[in-house]
């Protein structure tokens, strides 16, 4: 950290540092990040960073430098990878069909999911126990019929006078 009190490198200084540091850092960068105009932002960097350095400092500027440059090298990385997150979290969202929230979207869905509830309870019991375990529970049709003791067809005239009246229903509503 630089001194409050301590005078940054005199111009001489600190012309003597970029002659002499100029060229490592520029190929120190180019071997890491392989783009020319960011090795030149990143050495201009450390530049910065060393005029406001105490001069103190600066007696042992190899290892400093290149300390420095090195946490300019990690700051960049975790910047790309927090970058690299967010894009690839907004991608997954786009790509699984997640929309953004908004209020009347919200408001929508439950008013069509209690034209829903309300449509299911006018059902009859064993109608609306099919249509339950067939539609939300993913069971077999040969199961339901069988845990019922009625026939497949039974099953499907059910699922088809639910399906019917729900629609019918929904419909009304819109």
């Amino acid at each position: 950290m630089p001194r409050a009190n301590s005078p940054p490198p005199s111009d001489g200084t600190f012309e003597q540092l970029t002659r002499r540091f100029r060229p490592g850092l520029m190929a120190f960068f180019l071997r890491r990040v392989k783009n020319h105009a960011e090795a030149e932002d990143l050495t201009q960097e450390v530049f910065v960073r060393l005029a406001s350095v105490d001069a103190d400092r600066l007696q042992s500027a190899d290892a400093y430098v290149f300390s420095m440059a090195m946490n300019l090298l990690r700051d960049r990385s975790r910047r790309h990878q927090v970058r690299f997150d967010h894009r690839s979290s907004a991608v997954a969202q786009e790509d699984a069909g997640v929309d953004v929230l908004d209020a009347q979207r919200v408001a929508a869905g439950q008013q069509e999911l209690s034209v829903l509830t309300a449509a299911l309870r006018e059902l009859p019991e064993r109608t609306r126990s099919i249509f339950i375990l067939y539609r939300m529970e993913n069971v077999d049709k040969r199961e339901i019929g069988r845990a019922f003791e009625i026939s497949l067809s039974s099953v499907e005239r059910e699922l088809a006078r639910a399906m019917a009246h729900v629609t019918r229903r929904v419909k009304d509503e819109a």
